[in-house]
């Protein structure tokens, strides 16, 4: 049965940490979800050049429940990670997604914001966006460009966006399919 993985997307996404993972887990062959926490399936990039025609809504996603996913993918830019925050029905998917031990990656701002105030970095070892870890108070920050910790994979920004969506991809499928895919890739 083929790996599922959801990217949950904002207003003010950052395009690199959005765009990557997707295609780099879709040619991995694993399938993408991309859910607009909005109403509206059209979701508008951090720069406001692409504008992004989501897959699903964040409501769609709540309904099938978190059985139907692996993973959860959180890109960071401003405001979009403020938008992800702001969300309650984004922080119970995600909570109910940890709980369930699936897949919980962030990238950029999204382990300091999103993830770190729902408890999820608790003891965890974690990287983000440089000086965002001062809002983190419980986990153990890195200044490695990858940290992955039990479930949780966090990410640095857009130029390490390459190796979170390897990350991911070993997570989920194995080593070998994240080194070919990196391969391919030229990563």
């Amino acid at each position: 049965m083929a790996k599922k993985a959801i990217v949950l997307l904002a207003d003010g996404f950052e395009d690199v940490e959005a765009v990557t993972p997707i295609d780099y887990l879709q040619r991995a062959g694993i399938e993408v979800t991309t859910a607009s926490i909005s109403g509206s399936l059209t979701v508008t990039s951090k720069w406001g050049v692409i504008k992004m025609t989501a897959t699903s809504t964040l409501a769609e996603v709540t309904k099938q429940g978190t059985n139907s996913y692996d993973a959860i993918i959180l890109p960071g830019g401003m405001p979009g990670t403020a938008n992800l925050a702001a969300s309650k029905e984004t922080s119970a998917l995600i909570k109910d997604m940890a709980a369930n031990g699936k897949l919980i990656c962030a990238i950029c701002a999204a382990p300091a914001l999103v993830l770190a105030p729902l408890g999820l970095l608790k003891g965890k070892n974690f990287t983000c966006y440089p000086n965002m870890e001062e809002k983190v108070t419980d986990g153990k920050w890195s200044g490695d460009r990858v940290v992955t910790d039990g479930n949780v994979i966090t990410s640095r920004g857009a130029g390490t966006a390459g190796e979170f969506a390897v990350a991911i991809i070993e997570k989920l499928l194995d080593k070998a399919a994240a080194q070919k895919l990196a391969e391919t890739v030229l990563l």
